[in-house]
């Protein structure tokens, strides 16, 4: 093999391998799912309506994502294959966010319109407010701590 073939093999495998650590999602169906993840969902949709469902691999690692609506607004649990919930996003309104928090998204959306805000919860901890932002037609995601610092996804 001459250099160049050696340094387009390299190349090509370094892109291979960085693609196993995304994250693929696809939609599934409720008869998909484990049933520890079942029995979480029945217990966890009381009361809304759900929108659809979503298995995540990220790193090897299997998650779960039930989207709902409840009494008009959007609520998103992740959970563990064992049924286990790890997140909850749930649409509040921007007056419920902490003040460090709002001041952060406002300044970070740069005049731009705050168009819905969701907490993420980990276990009964607001971990961090997301905002979607819209300026003309581009539209942008701000994450914060509620403290008002840059929050990681």
């Amino acid at each position: 093999m001459r250099i160049c073939e050696k340094a387009l093999v390299v190349v090509c495998l370094l892109c291979a391998t960085v693609g196993l650590g995304r994250a693929s999602e696809e939609r599934v169906k409720f008869a998909d799912l484990p049933l520890a993840v079942r029995a979480t969902v029945k217990e966890q949709s009381k009361g809304t309506t759900i929108r659809g469902y979503a298995k995540e691999v990220e790193n090897g690692k299997i998650t779960y994502e039930v989207e709902m609506t409840i009494n008009g607004h959007g609520k998103d649990i992740s959970m563990d294959q064992n049924g286990t919930v790890i997140e909850v996003e749930e649409e509040v309104p921007f007056d419920n966010v902490s003040s460090s928090a709002k001041l952060a998204i406002e300044k970070a959306a740069g005049g731009g319109k705050i168009l819905k805000v969701e907490s993420v919860v980990h276990g009964a901890t607001v971990v961090a407010y997301e905002a979607q932002v819209q300026q003309g037609s581009k539209r942008s995601e701000v994450r914060v701590s509620p403290e008002g610092e840059p929050a990681p996804e």
